[in-house]
């Protein structure tokens, strides 16, 4: 019998759907009845996460165990967050639920290691790199990082937050490429793509880059978990 997968979502309804979007995308299904059954409670109550991590930002994490109890109570067999800040608080919503809690971070470092990747350039919000929960992962798997700093970081943020979180395609990202470029030039082999609105953001606005994709790691543990197979042509990238 296959398992029932619960995400806690909206951080933001966005990524939230890029994560189910995906799950459905990657299942090897001919039928509705093969694809992976899927609760989700977008839950837009809860505070943003780095504003909470940097200091003077309401804490998160009432609404996350509120959103993983909720999930559980309605069959989730497994739980799913499609926000790599979030992951900060993972170990503070875990002792509410009695049901696996999938990681984002520990799948992505796996996938990484799958690929002998050995050092990557970071994007993701200031709360995420000011944490050192990619850091703390990849570091035990022996994978370095490099991130952007200062003005390139701000560029990140504003491809975040002005851009995927606001609906602004018109925005200006002359920085940004700035930023991915130096990345790379300072050896990453490719990018981290760690924060669930970029995903959204290179497909928005058809950006092009050596990358791995979190979100999409995670929906294909999901489906494993679930019992489901991934799709041939997917199996190579996560």
């Amino acid at each position: 019998m296959s398992q029932t997968i619960g995400i806690i979502g909206g951080m933001g309804p966005l990524a939230t759907s890029d994560l189910f979007h995906k799950i459905i995308t990657i299942t090897d299904a001919s039928c509705d009845q093969d694809h992976v059954r899927v609760c989700i409670d977008n839950n837009t109550n809860i505070p943003d996460r780095t504003a909470a991590i940097l200091g003077g930002g309401k804490n998160p994490v009432p609404e996350l165990v509120k959103s993983a109890v909720r999930l559980q109570s309605m069959g989730a067999d497994a739980l799913i967050m499609p926000c790599n800040t979030a992951h900060y608080f993972y170990e503070q919503i875990t002792p509410y639920v009695d049901i696996p809690f999938l990681h984002m971070i520990q799948e992505t470092a796996d996938a990484l290691d799958r690929r002998h990747i050995r050092k990557v350039g970071l994007l993701a919000t200031d709360g995420t790199c000011q944490s050192g929960v990619y850091h703390s992962i990849l570091s035990q798997h022996g994978i370095d990082i490099v991130q952007p700093t200062g003005e390139n970081q701000q560029s990140v943020m504003d491809v975040i937050y002005k851009g995927v979180k606001a609906g602004d395609l018109s925005l200006n990202l002359t920085a940004f490429h700035r930023t991915i470029n130096q990345l790379f030039d300072e050896g990453a082999e490719l990018l981290v793509l760690g924060c669930t609105e970029l995903p959204v953001a290179f497909e928005l606005f058809h950006i092009e880059k050596p990358a791995i994709d979190p979100t999409l790691v995670l929906a294909a543990a999901a489906v494993r978990f679930a019992g489901k197979e991934i799709r041939p042509e997917y199996r190579g990238l996560v």
